[in-house]
């Protein structure tokens, strides 16, 4: 299963039969079968969708995400039918009131992102050995609030938890930067808009690993709006950015190798009004970078999300009336 790009101006996608057909200024360009596609990601202002479309990915399980065409962010998801089992939501939106189960669930939540943060930083040690002094002052900080979150400690309420995750977040960008080339500009993560390079591609990825997250919770008959770390908030799917926290430092580590290794570069960003935008060439190199790399992080949300719908739905079967007739009938 794969990722469509349409990034192109004047595009057309039209249903034939199984597969979608991509026109260009009137002329057909080919044809992609629709089983293969697990995500359809839409970046162009002027693409013109037949509404067949939407229904054909929709009915084979694949998400349509349209992203703005001015900034990394999503603006929109058309997703399949919805999983049935009612039983995994009632048992979500009670744990989600049980404050005991919330405090657990965020700590080792936040453990677990530290500790994928720790690890990026001892990769970057062993890579740029002339920034060890940034990397190991890092390192000790977040080593010191982890002591803070072993399991043995005393109860962490989630505001304090914040505040040790934002402590721990500022040094490790600062140990980030160090490994950085100067040209970019990075001082630190910035976002809402994004200043430079660095944070456009952050953004950019933060953004796909949420949609994701989405998906995964969608299929797995979860509601992604219900977070036990990230609070329930309007317009925020919050288990979903419950679930890629420890996976952020993945994607800093993939950013990273994209502009060590050159393959991304200045000429591929622009600047309008402050925010920095990677332009549609870059787009073409991330993209086609992000889906060689994102199968692994797809599997563990995956797994994360089916884990988590088996034991709500253990707690929630009890709750269901089993009826022999369908009253929706």
């Amino acid at each position: 299963m794969a990722l469509l790009l349409l990034d192109r101006a004047n595009l057309q996608v039209k249903t034939e039969g199984d597969a979608l057909a991509l026109y260009e200024a009137g002329t057909r360009r080919g044809t992609v079968p629709i089983k293969l596609i697990d995500r359809c990601v839409v970046h162009g202002a002027q693409t013109q969708l037949d509404s067949g479309m939407l229904l054909k990915l929709a009915e084979a399980g694949a998400a349509v995400i349209f992203m703005s065409p001015r900034q990394h962010r999503r603006v929109a998801m058309v997703l399949g039918p919805r999983h049935n089992d009612a039983a995994i939501r009632l048992a979500q939106a009670r744990l989600v009131l049980d404050e005991s189960h919330c405090q657990q669930w965020s700590r080792q939540l936040v453990r677990a992102k530290l500790q994928r943060q720790c690890r990026s930083l001892q990769l970057w040690m062993a890579e740029r050995p002339d920034a060890r002094k940034p990397l190991w002052d890092a390192l000790e900080t977040i080593r010191s609030v982890l002591q803070t979150l072993m399991p043995e400690g005393e109860p962490v309420g989630v505001e304090r938890l914040r505040g040790l995750e934002g402590a721990a977040a500022r040094a490790y960008f600062g140990g980030f930067a160090a490994v950085l080339p100067p040209a970019l500009q990075f001082n630190g993560r910035n976002r809402r808009p994004p200043r430079d390079p660095v944070n456009a591609c952050l953004s950019l990825g933060y953004t796909l690993l949420h949609a994701q997250a989405v998906q995964a919770c969608h299929a797995a008959g979860l509601d992604p709006l219900l977070g036990f770390y990230h609070r329930p908030a309007f317009g925020r799917e919050s288990l979903a950015s419950d679930l890629i926290e420890p996976l952020r430092s993945e994607v800093d580590q993939w950013v990273w190798r994209l502009v060590r290794q050159r393959e991304l570069r200045e000429h591929h960003f622009t600047l309008d009004k402050g925010c920095c935008l990677l332009g549609k060439p870059g787009r073409s190199v991330f993209y086609a970078r992000w889906e060689s790399q994102q199968a692994g992080w797809k599997r563990w949300l995956r797994l994360q999300t089916r884990a988590l719908a088996r034991q709500l739905r253990q707690q929630g079967e009890g709750w269901l009336e089993h009826d022999d007739e369908d009253e929706a009938d």
